[in-house]
């Protein structure tokens, strides 16, 4: 991740690369810092529904990963020690993505933003996901962002999904 000062149009945003579920570099996100909108752009031709950020370092873990929205969420997980965890780099799941998460993980942990969007999606993901794998679901407070939360709050509530997910009890919409 850098910060870019070139021109184009990335120019004054935190750069973010992308890569695919084989570890190639596809594309650069940008992110921006000054409130300006879009707050994040992606090149031309870029299809983000076609990769799962992240996707190629949480294919070389366990059998269960952490979905999140955004580049932040899922930075913000890694550094809490969650190494499984995929970003949408947005609310959708898109159907080659979901081949992706159903191609090699057979447990799918949700965690999307407690805002209307976040819960919305949540809803749809876990509709379609749960007659193919074991879904869970983790929901944050109203307007809670897993970036906006500590290691040790992330901890918790995995921990909290895990024991559900153990006695049976595992939370879904």
């Amino acid at each position: 991740m850098v910060y870019y000062r070139g021109p184009g149009l990335f120019s004054g945003k935190l750069v973010i690369p992308i890569h695919n579920a084989r570890g190639e570099l596809v594309a650069y996100g940008a992110r921006a810092l000054d409130g300006s909108t879009p707050r994040y752009r992606f090149p031309p031709g870029f299809a983000k529904s076609q990769v799962l950020f992240n996707f190629h370092r949480a294919a070389a873990t366990g059998k269960r990963v952490v979905v999140v929205e955004g580049f932040f969420d899922c930075f913000h997980l890694h550094q809490a020690g969650v190494r499984s965890v995929v970003a949408l780099m947005g609310s959708a799941l898109y159907e080659p993505q979901q081949y992706q998460l159903l191609a090699r993980f057979p447990r799918v942990i949700v965690m999307l933003d407690g805002d209307a969007a976040g819960r919305r999606a949540t809803a749809d993901i876990v509709a379609r996901l749960r007659p193919l794998c074991s879904v869970e679901v983790i929901d944050l407070a109203s307007q809670v962002q897993p970036d906006q939360m500590s290691t040790e709050q992330i901890r918790h509530v995995l921990r909290a999904c895990r024991d559900r997910g153990r006695a049976g009890g595992a939370r879904q919409i």
